[in-house]
């Protein structure tokens, strides 16, 4: 396939509510899409990525503008300028421009459709998926008070989610814990994500945490702190689980070998791209490491590629991987529904969703073409 044009559309989607982290508040879902078309032994092929990059840069160091500036500057350059591009390919033509791996994933991500829609896979398959469907939970963000947060997961367990996230801080964290714990009992899948909100120095309070039977905790540590993680761990009943501190896949096995992840959450625009997000469930499998899907609010295009991977044998636990209507009151692709406690993972020609050009235009805030210079 050769690379011709590329067009980012940058768009802002209303939130249902508002979701808070440890580290920010959304109110809408401010991303870019990546419009890519390629000239291929089928005639002309467009393919669809998403970046999951926030318009801060609070989660991460990469934020949507970077992320467009990146692209434009850097990246599709370097793409437009390869012959016969793949997907398999795309991280190793980009590998000298040091970090964004956000951008490279929705560039990544772009060719996959496309290279799946020439060869007529789905990528379920692309990707050796085992299942139909895949276990579907929900993340919570911080609430006002204790009793909303009760209310609100009631709502959320009453949908039939198979496993509720809630975020937590310092300050929110014990409480809320175990007034859900109170409310509804330990018959069903709870665990926390700090989003790194706190040091080692924090290790006798989140013991607290020990006592209310969850899944794991996520990333109470910053990103950096692989080592620190690993000695909170020694400390704690309660799983480790990493998020932010697995960039790569040998982050991946320095977290492993270390004892810093007893579970690892798996994010493909955190890592680079879905390429490198297999190979993390591979290294993890072969560890005995379990493996969940983590979710970065993602529109129905990047909703129904992340089923695709949580359907790969070794993602054990739900993840976050929860119905269009949980963000959104309008996805701008077919709607992605929960049933049962489960999504069903698309198997038809490429991600399985299709982009609706009228939702686009309406969310749409920007539209930048890249053109090969020449």
């Amino acid at each position: 396939m050769k690379l011709v044009s590329i067009t980012l559309h940058q768009v802002s989607i209303p939130l249902v509510t508002p979701f808070e982290t440890s580290f920010m508040r959304e109110t809408e879902k401010d991303c870019y899409l990546v419009e890519a078309t390629f000239d291929t032994d089928r005639g002309r092929i467009t393919g669809w990525g998403e970046s999951v990059a926030m318009i801060s840069p609070l989660y991460s160091s990469e934020y949507v503008a970077a992320g467009i500036d990146v692209t434009r500057r850097w990246l599709a350059p370097i793409l437009f300028g390869v012959e016969d591009l793949t997907a398999e390919t795309v991280g190793w033509h980009l590998r000298h421009v040091i970090g964004h791996p956000m951008a490279k994933s929705a560039l990544e991500m772009a060719v996959i459709d496309a290279q799946l829609q020439v060869s007529g896979q789905s990528f379920k398959s692309y990707l050796g998926g085992v299942v139909d469907a895949v276990p579907s939970g929900v993340s919570v963000g911080i609430q006002d008070t204790v009793e909303e947060t009760v209310r609100v997961i009631g709502n959320y367990l009453d949908e039939g989610y198979a496993r509720i996230k809630l975020k937590i801080k310092p300050g929110k964290d014990i409480a809320p814990v175990a007034a859900v714990r109170k409310a509804f009992g330990d018959d069903f899948g709870f665990q926390v994500d700090a989003n790194a909100a706190y040091t080692l120095v924090d290790a006798a309070h989140l013991r607290r945490l020990d006592d209310y039977g969850l899944l794991l905790i996520e990333q109470p540590l910053g990103e950096a702190d692989i080592r620190q993680h690993a000695e909170l761990a020694k400390l704690m009943e309660t799983p480790m689980c990493l998020d932010e501190s697995i960039v790569s896949a040998e982050a991946a096995a320095d977290a492993i070998a270390l004892g810093a992840a007893a579970v690892i959450n798996i994010k493909p625009g955190r890592v680079g791209g879905y390429i490198e997000a297999k190979r993390i469930h591979d290294l993890s499998a072969a560890n005995g490491v379990a493996v969940w899907h983590g979710g970065m609010v993602e529109t129905g295009l990047g909703r129904a590629a992340n089923a695709a991977l949580a359907s790969l044998p070794g993602f054990t636990l739900p993840g976050d991987i929860s119905a269009s209507s949980r963000f959104f009151h309008e996805d701008i692709t077919e709607e992605i529904v929960m049933r049962d406690g489960m999504v069903d993972v698309p198997d038809t020609v490429g991600f399985g969703v299709t982009i609706d050009p009228g939702k686009l235009e309406r969310f749409r805030t920007e539209a930048i073409e890249i053109l090969p210079q020449g």
